[in-house]
């Protein structure tokens, strides 16, 4: 890597950070804590005022593990510890049913109202409770982030041990359940450790790189048949380029982790340039929700809209993939859609994101939290992006992401 003046990582390291720690975060924290029932009330207005006590059980997870986070790795503030209990507790007491598996929906004082197929609510409490654990040092709450992965490994691999979403007619695979679990494995590994991550985030990156990456049309599917081939149908035609971007930047976290893996490395990037090829909106800017792989009409109506957090996990792969390589086009890629998102999402009245935009970059909605959208994509994008950088200062090596920010962003 090229050695750089180290004002350029400031200027980037501190932008960062101020967003995650002045205006992300007290978006959020303390007012979102219930302090009646526990957890969180997460979904918000522009001006953080509630729109909805019920809680969505994804969420209570992701907020536990990113005030668990930030105690482990920015400070050990006692309200962040005593904030990330709260959604620990109400996690344990009120989101399991009888069965061991998770609901997904519940009331504000944890009655369930809803449970889906897939076992993403348990995933994000394997991450919360982790990283809980190595705050907290509760042994307790460790041991069921382990046995609660171990759940997760079993509903992954285990044929009809959840409810099928379609009949055996057409069957597919998606690649949301590999992703989820490389992620999933990658922070209990570094938080509290688990000799069982390191093998099966190989066996997932491998299916991903078998199955779901097709190099002969410079695509990543988001499902395939159980052999690895494309459903020539609507739905299996259709592409979620952030999802597979995100799903980069997992595989480029394992090559770093993997003393910079020279075939992961790879992999990552051919990821990140087949779905920027076909996510970027050349016309209005911003990653595209939905794309055809054929280029055919896509079946969603909300195809051509620009979501929140493909433009956060577009810039953590982008920033990644630069210090990585130090190829130049990464560089131009992360100002092109920080510049976009920081420009079109972010509310400098209230601080945080927007959720939805239309295609031309005009606002869908005001709101900034509901079952699907919290604390978690953005102040993720921004605490990684930092870290990163922080690392960069440390060694005092980093491929210049761009000269500067937009003025707009300054």
């Amino acid at each position: 890597m090229t050695t750089i003046d180290p004002s350029t990582i400031d200027h980037y390291r501190a932008f960062y950070k101020k967003q995650l720690l002045e205006d992300t975060v007290p978006f959020w924290f303390p007012r979102s804590i219930d302090e009646e029932f526990g957890g969180y009330l997460f979904m918000r207005d522009a001006d953080g005022s509630l729109i909805d006590d019920d809680k969505a059980v994804w969420i209570q997870g992701r907020g536990a593990w990113l005030l668990s986070t930030l105690y482990n790795t920015v400070e050990q503030k006692p309200e962040w510890l005593a904030g990330a209990k709260k959604g620990i507790d109400f996690l344990r007491q009120h989101c399991f049913d009888t069965d061991g598996r998770m609901f997904f929906h519940v009331t504000r004082d944890g009655q369930p109202i809803r449970k889906r197929r897939y076992f993403f609510s348990e995933t994000f409490a394997v991450i919360a409770f982790a990283a809980y654990a190595k705050a907290s040092g509760d042994q307790e709450v460790a041991a069921e982030a382990r046995r609660l992965f171990g759940k997760c490994i079993e509903y992954a691999t285990t044929p009809g041990l959840l409810p099928p979403k379609f009949t055996g007619t057409r069957p597919a695979k998606g690649i949301g359940v590999p992703m989820i679990m490389i992620n999933t494995a990658q922070q209990l590994r570094d938080t509290i450790g688990d000799d069982r991550c390191d093998e099966w985030i190989s066996k997932w990156i491998k299916e991903i790189e078998q199955d779901f990456v097709k190099d002969d049309i410079q695509c990543v599917m988001e499902q395939v048949s159980p052999d690895g081939s494309i459903i020539d149908h609507i739905d299996g035609r259709t592409l979620n380029p952030g999802h597979a971007i995100e799903g980069a930047w997992f595989i480029l976290q394992e090559a770093k982790h993997r003393n910079n893996d020279p075939h992961l490395i790879n992999l990552g990037c051919r990821m990140l340039d087949y779905m920027w090829e076909r996510g970027w909106d050349k016309e209005h800017g911003g990653i595209i929700y939905f794309r055809d792989v054929y280029g055919k009409p896509v079946q969603e109506y909300w195809h051509d809209m620009k979501f929140w957090w493909p433009q956060n996990e577009t810039i953590i792969a982008t920033l990644l993939a630069y210090v990585m390589t130090g190829n130049e086009k990464y560089a131009t890629w992360h100002q092109q859609v920080h510049d976009y998102g920081y420009s079109h999402f972010h509310d400098k009245e209230h601080g945080e994101w927007f959720g939805y935009l239309h295609r031309d970059g005009s606002r869908s909605s005001s709101i900034k939290g509901n079952l699907f959208k919290g604390p978690f994509h953005l102040p993720r994008q921004e605490w990684y992006c930092w870290q990163l950088l922080e690392e960069a200062a440390k060694s005092k090596s980093l491929h210049r992401v761009s000269d500067q920010f937009s003025e707009e962003q300054r």
